[in-house]
């Protein structure tokens, strides 16, 4: 009786393990760049042609290889990177399964020239898989790579290629993301003869990524910071003001490595609650460290995917590092060139003053330093001295935030103070418009409404909250009902029915545009706002301060 289960032929399989590390262009670059810079780089150049598909070249300067190591990495599971199962357990090199190069070599021209010294030097040629020849070869000390017609022995792999623009993006992104990992390592791309990528040793990321993105988009980024337990998040994440719903940049690093986790993605937004605009989406950078016995990294085989021991930890600090990133007010939104942060102290005719003293009841125990002057212009905008500029608070939006996180702590706690009307208000409302305060009517208690049924289309209104002395209660009731009976919700990313109804309670109470303020009122205000835990943006994603450097001030009057 014929066998019907055989072992595959060293070609078929080594073919096999190609489709598993090779499914494009880019997974090769990859591939090959991972190795050069396992092996100690400095400088690496990428050359490709027809986006890859006709030629790859990759060249290094790292340690090279004997003979002896050169002609056993093109075997399969040989690597230098571990020798037992226990290595696996914190292996901090890229490229440690031992399958790339000889998985590339079975499904292209591959030729390898290598040198560990800069006077003796190896070169290997493989044609699909079979070994042509194994030649001295003169180079300095590192390593080049050769990919010539990718797939052509697989015509069935080679027709499901891109063409050529969508393939050289793929290989561009994929050096951009490996480019990230190190900032000290000059990267260079050239397709066809045209440089796509030229970026020099940095020194960090913030520069990397300004090489790679423009400084235009840099801008845009606050810096990430945070520390919990073993797990360190740093990096950068974008301003609200500036997350838009195309065109985002997401990665995401661990311990080095680049990985996809939508996770992860998907725990730092829920870091930007209430502060982005619906449909919105920020770019992020984020670098995970965590001791090696924390994360396995040998679960994907091109190591894109890793798995974390304590998952849901990992997604609650990431989180929590993106909403503290987002704390500070040198998240406002920039005006002009250059940013600032306005730190925890402002400056009023020279002396730096505490940002307290802007609570309407602060009194300085001296003449100097005084609460700083605000200034409100079009009954919209409030404006006061920096340290390093001006500051202009929009006093909705502002008011807005105050609210929300007033609200959310009221919402979760003994609810909200409420004012008992002289008057009851009897109100009118459609029918979805009583089905929602109905459904809502204990949230709706919890912000200072009372309301009981009357007859037909009436409720009474027996208290009402009061957040300002400009409230006005019945249309602040009206407004939020028609939003909460149209499913309308107050802010992109909010995650749960009590942040919905907090933001759009907040949205309806808040002081309007064109409302004029006291003096005490818009003190009061900006003290309130300057303590927020996300003060730089309300619930739509708008920013509720932004800033004029004094430097933008001197260029456009001509001092600068």
């Amino acid at each position: 009786m014929t066998a019907k289960v055989a072992v595959l032929a060293p070609q078929v399989a080594d073919q096999i393990a190609a489709g598993e590390v090779v499914e494009r262009p880019a997974s090769v670059v990859k591939e090959l760049v991972e190795n050069a810079l396992d092996a100690g780089a400095r400088a690496i150049r990428v050359e490709m042609e027809d986006g890859g598909k006709t030629l790859i070249r990759v060249s290094d300067d790292g340690e090279g290889m004997s003979r002896v190591d050169a002609e056993l990495a093109l075997s399969r599971h040989a690597t230098s990177k571990i020798r037992d199962a226990t290595d696996l357990i914190g292996v901090a090199t890229f490229g440690f399964r031992g399958e790339a190069l000889p998985a590339i070599a079975s499904v292209a021209r591959f030729e390898l020239e290598t040198s560990p010294d800069g006077r003796s030097g190896t070169r290997i040629r493989v044609v699909g898989g079979k070994r042509e020849a194994v030649e001295d070869a003169v180079r300095q000390r590192g390593t080049t790579v050769t990919v010539r017609a990718l797939f052509f022995n697989t015509p069935a792999r080679r027709k499901f290629l891109r063409a050529q623009a969508t393939e050289t993006r793929a290989v561009v992104e994929a050096l951009s993301v490996l480019a990230l990992t190190r900032p000290d390592i000059a990267f260079t791309l050239t397709s066809d003869d045209r440089a796509l990528l030229d970026v020099p040793p940095a020194d960090g990321p913030l520069e990397r990524l300004a090489a790679l993105w423009g400084s235009e988009v840099v801008d845009t980024l606050l810096p990430v910071a945070h520390c919990e337990g073993p797990l360190e998040v740093r990096g950068f994440a974008q301003r609200p003001a500036q997350a838009r719903p195309a065109g985002r940049k997401g990665y995401v690093f661990v311990r080095g490595r680049p990985i996809r986790d939508p996770f992860i993605v998907r725990a730092a937004e829920a870091g930007y609650r209430s502060t982005l605009a619906p449909g919105d989406r920020p770019s992020l950078v984020l670098f995970l460290d965590l001791p090696g016995d924390a994360v396995d990294v040998n679960v994907h085989p091109a190591k894109l995917e890793v798995r974390f021991r304590e998952k849901f930890f990992v997604e609650k600090v990431v989180e929590e590092a993106v909403r503290r990133a987002l704390g500070p007010l040198v998240a406002a939104a920039p005006l002009g060139a250059g940013d600032s942060g306005l730190g925890d102290r402002v400056s009023w005719n020279g002396v730096a003053v505490p940002l307290d003293l802007f609570a309407a009841d602060s009194r300085p125990p001296s003449p100097e330093p005084r609460a700083p002057s605000l200034l409100q212009v079009f009954d919209t905008y409030i404006l006061f001295q920096t340290a390093q500029g001006i500051a202009i608070v929009d006093q909705h939006s502002a008011h807005e935030r105050v609210l929300y996180e007033t609200v959310m702590r009221q919402l979760t706690g003994d609810g909200a103070p409420a004012q008992r009307l002289l008057l009851p208000l009897t109100l009118q409302f459609a029918p979805p418009e009583l089905d929602a305060i109905d459904s809502h009517r204990e949230l709706l208690g919890r912000v200072g409404y009372e309301i009981e049924p009357f007859s037909g289309r009436a409720v009474v209104v027996h208290t009402a909250p009061n957040p300002h002395p400009r409230f006005d209660a019945a249309r602040c009731l009206q407004e939020l009902v028609a939003d909460l009976a149209g499913g309308r919700s107050g802010g992109g990313g909010l995650a749960n029915r009590l942040e919905r109804f907090g933001a759009m309670f907040a949205c309806r109470a808040a002081i309007k545009a064109g409302q004029h303020l006291e003096l005490a009122e818009m003190r009061d205000l900006v003290g309130r706002l300057l303590t927020a835990s996300l003060p730089a943006h309300d619930v739509h994603g708008r920013p509720t301060i932004v800033q004029l450097p004094k430097g933008e001030l001197e260029r456009r009057f001509g001092r600068s």
